[in-house]
């Protein structure tokens, strides 16, 4: 590795910091790191012309989505009507103001930022031009892509429609409907972007290590280069302000995310004490002419499967117990791994990290769930539903834990012991 090939550049893996040589990629192809099998590259087709369709597309189907009704219930000649603004209304009416400021972050801010960040850089490209701060919505459009949860919304609505159709008649909105094609022009536009080539066209510098870049082994970091996670871009970075930025979009760079360790434990340990009160207390509060009944994550889960819907009942047994429950062991067995400096089963512990950041954000879904019940079973003297103080423990179970895997960095599953890298922070 000390001397590259002439004329081929290198990269180094966001995942595991092995450097290596880069290789053409054909339209549609993946180009994954030989180590770990992260993926450092996808071309998409060439030209901008569908990301832009998608996402004006998206741009106007979000609009519909918000002001219209998503779902509507009808008893006794009443329909009472919901829009997802009227859910966020609703649980902040009655004191849920955490749950109504993550589902409003989560299912309309974030997806509004998708679709028109998308817009924001594509269009200026596909005319020809340069877009406007580019490197601030790049990063705001991967921070809304993390957090943009459309898909896990969509599947609560089913889950909803479903227990709802046992109260009373369900009556869908149009929103429904459009809720569903943002969620499929989502990530069609993100599909369709080929986020390198728009860095070449904003910037015209390849992505990797020029050839003859003088290197001190095969590891990024024992040569001071570090992988942007922004921009992708394969560099030793630059100063300022006494911190290393990346020479092309200004972000902050570090060999080792600082302090990845101790904010990761910190995360999960405070998860794994609002676990307990998620799933004992009650997560919804009923009240109806029968008498009040409170019910837990669990209890829902009963009454979906004792209702003949089993594939829901295992869908939400998944999503909201098992799920949290693996996520807080699986990141709990990466954070010791590596205070133990493990070098056993190193790739398989980077598909465990895979799996974890995959599935974080799918416990969202009975939430969600809950937002639409209570919006929508508001029937004075016949039956309300309020969210139940388990609600809040829950989000706050999903939240924390997607920040602990957010705050663990990957790339010290693959440090060997001792540490070979004094300047990697852990």
């Amino acid at each position: 590795m000390n001397t590259p090939a002439p004329g081929r550049a290198l990269i180094a893996c966001p995942e595991c910091d092995l450097l290596q040589h880069e290789h053409a990629v054909p339209p549609g192809g993946t180009l994954r790191c030989c180590r770990c099998r992260a993926v450092l590259y996808r071309r998409r087709a060439p030209g901008f012309e569908r990301a832009l369709a998608f996402a004006l597309a998206a741009c106007v189907l979000w609009l519909i989505s918000n002001a219209c009704p998503i779902v509507g219930l009808s008893v006794n000649g009443d329909l009472v009507e919901t829009t997802l603004i009227g859910a966020v209304r609703v649980l902040y009416r009655d004191g849920m103001w955490p749950l109504a400021a993550l589902i409003f972050f989560t299912t309309i801010l974030m997806p509004a930022l998708q679709a028109i960040g998308m817009v924001w850089l594509v269009l200026p490209l596909f005319l020809g031009r340069v877009p406007w701060h580019a490197d601030t919505v790049f990063r705001l459009l991967r921070v809304a892509r993390e957090w943009g949860m459309t898909e896990v919304l969509m599947l609560g609505l089913l889950v909803a429609l479903v227990k709802l159709a046992h109260i009373a008649s369900v009556v869908t909105g149009p929103a429904l409907w459009s809720l569903a094609a943002l969620m499929a022009l989502l990530v069609a536009a993100a599909s369709a972007c080929d986020e390198r080539a728009m860095w070449m066209r904003i910037d015209g510098a390849p992505p990797g290590l020029p050839a003859g870049t003088p290197l001190r082994g095969p590891i990024a970091a024992a040569s001071g280069i570090c992988v942007c996670h922004d921009c992708g871009l394969s560099t030793a970075g630059t100063r300022r302000h006494e911190r290393l930025v990346c020479p092309r979009c200004g972000a902050h760079l570090h060999l080792r995310k600082p302090g990845s360790l101790s904010r990761t434990w910190a995360f999960l340990s405070a998860a794994a004490l609002l676990y307990i009160p998620a799933n004992l207390l009650p997560v919804m509060n009923t009240s109806s002419l029968f008498g009040a009944e409170k019910d837990t994550i669990m209890s829902g889960v009963a009454y979906l499967w004792h209702s003949g819907s089993w594939p829901l009942a295992i869908v939400v047994f998944i999503a909201s117990v098992a799920v949290p429950m693996l996520k807080i062991l699986a990141i709990g067995y990466l954070a010791a791994s590596v205070n133990l400096r493990s070098t056993q089963r190193s790739p398989l512990r980077a598909r465990i990290y895979r799996i974890v950041e995959f599935v974080g954000r799918w416990s969202m879904l009975d939430i969600y769930v809950i937002a639409v019940l209570v919006a929508l079973v508001q029937f004075s003297a016949l039956a309300t539903i309020a969210a139940g103080p388990a609600a809040i423990a829950f989000g706050a179970v999903v939240v924390l834990t997607m920040f602990a895997a957010m705050s663990f960095d990957p790339r010290l599953i693959w440090d060997p012991p001792p540490d070979a890298h004094p300047e990697a922070s852990r």
